[in-house]
């Protein structure tokens, strides 16, 4: 039987996107469109069949993804096309028409001609700049699973609203080693368990970036690699377990090529939503949460203020592991049950994600191993770490908070075992994410590490911290780091 995945028997037809970031439909659209309007400038021998297959071709793929679902992108090709289809036509129906041909001047035709093919051109680039996501495929052995579970704790309240009954609940996505599926398995929706869940984040996301929802609407169209609900992949025994937490106004599924990574290499991701901060949060009952964490637009308030929600969500990050040991204790009423090993755990975050990161690591000794993916450690600089930190990071620019590397190089010199802070040239701070695969290359935006590179080195570098912290495998980290970035070793403070 082939898996189903929730969201998958909706009634939609979704085409596959393919190399340039265009469907086999899309790239029909285009051919039939440049033919139009080159067909003008042919020998006139030639000239009339090739205007009949050019239209017909622009037709016919026209008509078939309507019925689809037709991009954006795809429609300044359609306004090119349709701009020079009655020129390209008129000749013809004169000719049928028994009546004089006649033909624009080429010194009027070759500016039209021009102009349509500078329409026609957009449509590709931006598809380029605006794809839909390709994920990298993960280089593990292991194929990789995913499931949602909501969980709600009831020693806290959810201090967003003013209802005293109101209980903090956090949306948790599992990714795991997974048994492979087949080959026609369906993927699982990106940014959501189905594809409304998926549009409703990423218009949730385009209103924190201030782009307009439709430019990026192709990231509710992505599939990933893993494959929801596949049943769990025994060889490897108990994995570890990684807890992520995402930006301010992210997503729990913004590091997905991650998440997918590292569960292919034999570890358990999970990544929470934060209600009242991730962008859009939709609750099992259906109900939506947006962000209600906003910029004061003074400094010290906002200090106040990331200092306080960093707090939420590091409690919500020691919550969670606590329901992951629960769920490992079930056994054989929970399919990740006796697979999971809390005992290895690592905490891991981006941005403001990352500060609570080191937060729930101050806090919570049962986190072996700490991650901060270019976040400002906001909060109290103490207790000292006592678990090994990775910090991958951007470099220092003009346009940097002046505060964030002494910030961090503090946090990671009051810690009592050795830890590592990465620069990495070339990164942005939406690099450690998944944007790269779905944003224009942009540098100050994505930096220049490229749709490949970026997600890649992100990987790697955590998986090498990950095994030798968690696994204790024999990595000499001093070695294999400076591959990525420039390393800085933050020693062991032996008074803290």
């Amino acid at each position: 039987m082939r898996p189903r995945t929730p969201g998958a028997d909706d009634g939609r037809v979704t085409e596959i996107i393919t190399g340039p970031h265009m469907s086999l439909l899309e790239i029909l659209l285009l051919l039939g469109a440049v033919a139009l309007v080159t067909a003008r400038w042919l020998p006139p021998a030639v000239r009339p069949r090739a205007t009949v297959a050019a239209g017909a071709v622009l037709v016919l793929s026209a008509i078939l993804l309507t019925a689809t679902g037709i991009r954006w992108q795809m429609l300044p090709v359609l306004v090119g096309a349709a701009a020079a289809l009655p020129f390209a036509l008129a000749p013809l129906l004169r000719r049928r028409a028994a009546r004089p041909p006649w033909r624009a001047r080429w010194w009027l035709a070759l500016p039209g001609s021009m102009a349509c093919a500078g329409l026609i051109a957009t449509g590709p680039v931006a598809a380029w700049a605006f794809p839909v996501p390709v994920f990298p495929e993960p280089s593990g052995e292991f194929a990789v699973g995913t499931r949602v579970v909501q969980w709600t704790d009831p020693q806290r309240p959810e201090t967003f609203t003013p209802d005293p009954d109101d209980r903090r609940t956090v949306l948790v996505q599992l990714w795991y080693p997974a048994q492979q599926s087949p080959a026609d398995a369906q993927r699982a929706q990106y940014l959501g368990r189905t594809e409304s869940e998926a549009r409703t984040v990423s218009d949730a996301l385009a209103r924190q970036t201030g782009l307009p929802g439709f430019l990026i609407e192709g990231v509710a169209q992505a599939r990933t690699h893993a494959v929801f609900n596949a049943p769990v992949d025994g060889r490897g025994g108990r994995y570890p377990v990684v807890l992520f937490s995402p930006g301010s106004g992210g997503a729990r599924t913004q590091n997905t090529a991650w998440a997918e990574e590292l569960a292919s290499h034999g570890y358990v991701v999970a990544a929470l939503d934060h209600p009242y901060d991730s962008a859009a949060v939709v609750l099992d009952d259906g109900r939506t949460i947006t962000t209600e964490t906003h910029s004061s637009g003074d400094a010290d308030e906002d200090a106040r203020l990331a200092a306080g929600w960093t707090a939420l969500r590091a409690a919500d990050l020691g919550f969670v592991l606590t329901q992951l040991g629960g769920l490992d204790r079930q056994g054989a009423a929970d399919p990740l049950g006796g697979h999971l090993d809390t005992g290895r755990a690592a905490v891991a975050g981006h941005s403001m994600g990352g500060a609570a990161a080191l937060q729930a690591a101050r806090q919570d000794h049962r986190f072996g191993a700490v991650i901060d993916l270019d976040g400002f450690p906001h909060g109290p600089a103490s207790p000292a770490l006592d678990q090994p930190a990775l910090a991958l990071t951007q470099a220092v620019t003009p346009a940097a908070d002046p505060r964030y590397f002494p910030r961090l190089t503090e946090a990671l010199d009051a810690t009592t075992a050795t830890s590592y802070q990465v620069t990495v040239p070339g990164a942005a701070h939406l690099t450690f994410t998944d944007s790269p695969l779905y944003l224009p290359p942009v540098p100050s935006i994505v930096g220049t590490l490229g749709r490949t590179d970026s997600p890649r080195i992100v990987a790697a570098a955590t998986l090498a911290f990950l095994d030798a912290t968690l696994r204790h495998r024999p990595v000499d980290l001093t070695a294999v780091l400076p591959a990525y970035g420039s390393l800085t070793v933050h020693h062991p403070n032996t008074n803290p």
